[in-house]
């Protein structure tokens, strides 16, 4: 392994936690699996009736844990329930203190899920088709960002908080970005890990397509007919190895680096001979240092469908040539069933705890090798192995994969250094939203103060118009819902403003970071409500793949050919911010050259229904407040890959900060020191004081319980005699998860109208607590003349 070892931050593991069917531990779910014991059975707690099995891998005794994510009432989220009960036990066996080992503001969350609390979703629709008034904060619970606030609120964590949503990948993306987060110094420690829990949508969906197996599944073997569904959390604590050297909390293993891409050929389907997960098992082996000949056993995705197996298989000796007939492959599915978004926390647990005790986990009900994989499944029981390295795998619907490679403590492997730093910088937008489609219209309609939206039963609502040509033929969109419509839509405009839709290779290694809060609740929808009246024969095939939040990100994927490092966050009004901070990071470390960053949202009738029955909206302020679709997209890139051919550079990103006010679901801190902090630390990042600033962009949007805060903090941080305050959502609207687009395509407006020629702060925050703040300055600021 040729590497320098001085150069990246090392990130351990101190502690596991988990909650599965194997039971309600960590050790639990190890010796089970382990041991090859099957914790698929019959369900007793989902009616089974017209589901193609009646089997999967459940928890039986529902946990109760400690904190009170709904105080006043019983209504409870087993997502929630389980991410909770597994942070606990993760947390203790840390035995580090929040606030007196670790600080709280060092401390974040990162928090992958599939479904998030759509079981939630599932009762509140089923209320409204009996005519009964479903209690509002289920509502509250389905979005994931939800889940990743609850965990925060709970330990009291106030560093980074954020939502991944890869479908089956979700949770190993939120591995990936906790792993950046920790590198880029952001915060010291992360509690990291995702859940799922059983809904009928989820049994009605892959019974639809045929992909569920009467009996336990049996990955990788011949005669295998499908996969089986499982529920359950997994949660890690990660930590920078200095601080786990300063606490002397325990490392149970290392985190070496993680690879992601991008499919780009079907829906659901992974492509045959696996060569986009072939792609994120090379980076992931590229950013640790490791060659084929150091992994000796991979713990794979591993689903028990002809498909995925055979193409997982074909993407493994792709990826390792020779090696790979040297390289066991098993599937911990085999044993607790597809856990779907908390699959990858799980599975890497899995994973560590075969590192600590050098014992390669096993495949079970294994019946005989299929040529079409052929590789080492470790049938039946687990197997003792010197392992210093392994990879987990984990593939999701729209081909999101994600690849993610752990050491043992002590042993001879360490991470890959990362590229130079570059900076990163705005190459070209496209946009669409309710006052018109491009850049121009937007302008224009704030430059007039030309207030966006009409009532609509109590809500305020901008609705978006736009040529759906733009999101390819009537043909390409038949399987598209409004969101991918628009991120399709909008990225194609985007490369063409950058001047790079002509490159097929390049664009090809290009990445893709969809924010969306709403996400794809129209298919949602559309595919839960019949089932719900009418059975699992109610299930549409056709819609069920695009009920998944990255639905959008394949779509683009696969119109527009872009097949680099992908992923979709979730974390609600702040997920346009938070996609561009990942996107940043992926960026300076050099995993792609260019990435973009769509943020979409548009509207469903149940998401309506939602908002007009949560309290907040339905008082006063709330008919003040405004909710908007859009669909826009930046192009991020590095300042290299920009000069190199001649791109329009709009805008530079200095930098970005997360912090959380650890308040709860729903809830913020009154005195916005969340803000604050938030604000203060992009600026640190980027090398700036307040007095260099010429503008904020704030996320005040109309509500004056959550925009009160935000103004104090701003006050506290800078002279508002001096620097501008620019309110655009309070004219425009509410675009969700597409605030932090908005603004900073109306700052670059503003530096284009002559207006002060100085960096501008752009504040965005979800409505639990989760601030970003990015610092943007004109073109062409370099990085040296910012004082970084």
């Amino acid at each position: 392994m040729s590497v320098v070892p001085d150069q990246a931050v090392r990130v351990v593991i101190a502690a596991v936690g988990a909650i599965t069917s194997q039971g309600g531990s960590a050790e639990a779910l190890w010796e089970g699996v382990r041991a090859g014991r099957i914790a698929i059975s019959p369900v007793r707690g989902l009616p089974m009736d017209g589901y193609q099995t009646t089997v999967g891998g459940e928890i039986t005794e529902r946990p109760s844990p400690a904190y009170d994510y709904a105080p006043g009432s019983d209504v409870r989220d087993s997502s929630v329930d389980f991410a909770l009960t597994a942070a606990e036990e993760a947390m203790a066996a840390s035995g580090l203190t929040v606030g007196a080992d670790i600080p709280a503001e060092r401390w974040g969350v990162s928090y992958g899920t599939c479904h998030g609390g759509w079981r939630s979703a599932e009762l509140a629709l089923r209320a409204v088709q009996e005519g009964r008034t479903p209690d509002w904060r289920r509502y509250t619970f389905v979005p994931p960002q939800a889940a990743a606030e609850a965990l925060s609120a709970a330990f009291g964590l106030k560093g980074p908080v954020l939502s991944a949503n890869t479908a089956c990948a979700s949770s190993a993306h939120a591995l990936a970005h906790a792993l950046d987060v920790i590198r880029a110094g952001r915060a010291d420690a992360m509690l990291v890990g995702g859940s799922d829990a059983f809904t009928e949508s989820a049994f009605a969906g892959f019974s639809s397509l045929e992909s569920l197996s009467v009996q336990p599944a049996a990955p990788y073997s011949k005669g295998r007919s499908g996969l089986s569904l499982g529920e359950g959390s997994g949660m890690l604590v990660l930590l920078s190895q200095e601080a786990a050297e300063r606490t002397g909390a325990p490392v149970v293993a290392e985190v070496l680096g993680y690879g992601l891409s991008a499919d780009g050929h079907h829906p659901t389907a992974p492509h045959p001979e696996g060569e986009g997960a072939a792609r994120a098992i090379r980076a992931a082996l590229s950013s640790s240092g490791l060659t084929p000949d150091d992994v000796r056993y991979v713990n794979g995705h591993g689903t028990g469908t002809q498909k995925n197996d055979a193409a997982e298989s074909n993407a493994v000796r792709a990826a390792f040539g020779d090696a790979a007939e040297k390289t066991s492959l098993s599937s911990t599915k085999s044993l607790i069933g597809h856990l779907l978004g908390g699959a990858g926390a799980v599975e890497g647990i899995v994973t560590v705890l075969a590192l600590r005790d050098q014992v390669a986990p096993p495949t079970a009900s294994f019946a005989g090798e299929d040529p079409q994989c052929g590789l080492d499944p470790v049938a039946g029981a687990g197997r003792p192995m010197v392992l210093d390295t392994a990879l987990s795998n984990n593939f999701g619907f729209a081909g999101a994969n994600a690849t993610v490679a752990f050491a043992r403590p002590g042993g001879p492997a360490v991470p890959a250094p990362d590229s130079g730093p570059d900076d990163v910088v705005v190459t070209g937008f496209g946009v669409i939203t309710s006052a018109g489609e491009g850049a121009e219209a937007l302008w224009d309609a704030y430059a007039a103060g030309q207030q966006q939206g009409v009532p609509e039963d109590g809500l305020r609502l901008a609705r978006v118009e736009f040529d759906p040509s733009a999101a390819g033929t009537a043909r390409e969109r038949r399987r598209m819902d409004r969101v991918s419509q628009l991120a399709v839509a909008a990225c194609r405009a985007a490369l063409e403003s950058a001047d790079a839709h002509g490159d097929a290779a390049a664009t090809a290694a290009t990445g893709v970071v969809v924010g969306t809060g709403i996400g794809p609740m129209e298919s949602s929808e559309r595919f839960t409500a019949p089932v719900l009246s009418g059975g699992a024969q109610a299930a549409n095939p056709a819609v069920f793949p695009a009920t998944v939040y990255n639905g959008a990100a394949g779509q683009v994927a696969m119109a527009l050919g872009t097949k680099g490092p992908t992923s979709t966050l979730t974390s609600g009004h702040a997920a346009g911010a938070a996609a561009l901070g990942a996107a940043y990071d992926m960026l300076r470390t050099g995993r792609a050259t260019r990435i973009l960053v769509p943020a979409v949202e548009a509207f469903s009738p149940g998401t309506l229904d939602a908002y007009r029955g949560i309290p907040l909206f339905g008082t006063a302020a709330g008919r003040r407040y405004t909710l908007a679709e859009a669909g826009i997209t930046l192009v991020l890139e590095r300042r290299e890959s920009a000069e190199r051919r001649g791109a329009p550079i709009h805008a530079v990103v200095l930098g970005h900060a997360t912090v959380s006010d650890a308040c709860g679901v729903g809830r913020w801190d009154p005195s916005g020191e969340g803000v604050e902090r938030a604000m203060r630390a992009a600026l640190d990042g980027a090398g700036l004081r307040p007095d260099d600033v010429g503008a904020v962009w704030a996320n005040a949007a109309g509500l004056a319980a959550a925009d009160r805060p935000e103004r104090a903090a701003v006050e506290r941080v800078f002279d508002l005699d001096r620097v501008r305050l620019e309110t655009p959502k309070r004219v425009l609207g509410e675009p969700a998860g597409a605030g932090a687009h908005l603004s900073a395509v109306l700052a670059v407006g503003a530096w284009r109208d002559g207006r002060t020629h100085r960096p501008v702060v752009v504040n965005s925050s979800s409505l639990g607590g989760t601030h970003t703040s990015l610092v943007l300055s004109p073109a062409p600021l370099h990085a040296t003349e910012s004082g970084r």
